[in-house]
């Protein structure tokens, strides 16, 4: 049971931070994982959604590795997903992003561009952070309440790339995980650091709402079949309104461009 002031936190700020949480040895198994699949896809990495320059990107992450489950079913870290968007979510997409040295800071977004609707949020994100985040290697910077505005960065500022006066870095050690309602305004800062920063996103929505990858179609028929009734049911693999939420004309990015979609 994780201490209550992570939901207040939630509440009045948009996002919390739950530092070192992921053990020693799984921390050392999740970044062997993602360098072995670095070097695997090489230039192709990332390719599944969208890449970005001045980043290495990996996506459709519960096809390639066994440890990837447990990022995304960790029971205290989805009562805090359900905290934000209430219980009847589906993960949207599990992703990597390193940030290289020299990488331009990300523009001020909220997740898929959307904003709450009568219903309330519907998107979560939660980063974990496999380096430490710091404040010169590209930690993330968040604007504090803003999830509770109703608007998008873009509505009010001219350079989505600019600081933001009410911005914050959020910086951890290597394990630590930060829990966002995805409707803050947020982004990734610049790295001035010759390091690489590496994260994984566990990334969620509501039911009624289409995912950022469409699990179904890019888990391969082997990856599925391995896969727990729960884990079948977070994915939404066998909710017939997913699959015609697949083909929803609405953004899977809140700052990338959009391409047409293969399914």
């Amino acid at each position: 049971m994780l201490p209550s002031r992570h939901t207040a936190e939630l509440d009045e700020h948009g996002y919390t931070l739950l530092p070192v949480f992921a053990a020693a040895d799984f921390l050392a198994e999740l970044r062997a994982t993602i360098a072995r699949l670095y070097e695997l896809e090489g230039e192709n990495a990332g390719s599944e959604f969208r890449l970005e320059p001045g980043c290495l990107r990996l996506a459709n992450l519960l096809d390639k590795g066994n440890v990837f489950p447990r990022v995304v079913a960790a029971p205290e870290l989805l009562a805090l997903v359900a905290h934000v968007i209430g219980p009847d979510f589906k993960l949207s997409s599990l992703n990597c992003r390193t940030a290289l040295p020299g990488c331009a800071p990300q523009p001020l977004h909220a997740d898929m561009g959307g904003v709450a609707d009568k219903r309330g949020a519907w998107v979560c994100n939660i980063i974990w952070m496999l380096d430490a985040y710091t404040p010169d290697n590209g930690p993330v910077r968040v604007v504090p309440g803003s999830h509770r505005w109703g608007r998008l960065p873009a509505s009010e500022l001219p350079d989505l790339r600019a600081s933001h006066p009410a911005e914050i870095a959020v910086t951890a050690p290597a394990g630590s995980v930060v829990v966002m309602n995805a409707h803050t305004w947020h982004g990734g800062l610049d790295n001035r650091t010759q390091g690489h920063r590496t994260a994984l996103h566990a990334f969620y929505c509501r039911r009624d709402k289409p995912q950022q990858q469409y699990q179904k179609k890019l888990l391969r028929p082997a990856a599925q079949a391995a896969l727990s009734p729960e884990l079948r049911d977070l994915l939404a693999l066998d909710d017939s309104q997913n699959d015609e939420l697949a083909n929803c004309d609405i953004p899977r990015s809140g700052f990338l461009p959009e391409r047409p979609r293969a399914f």
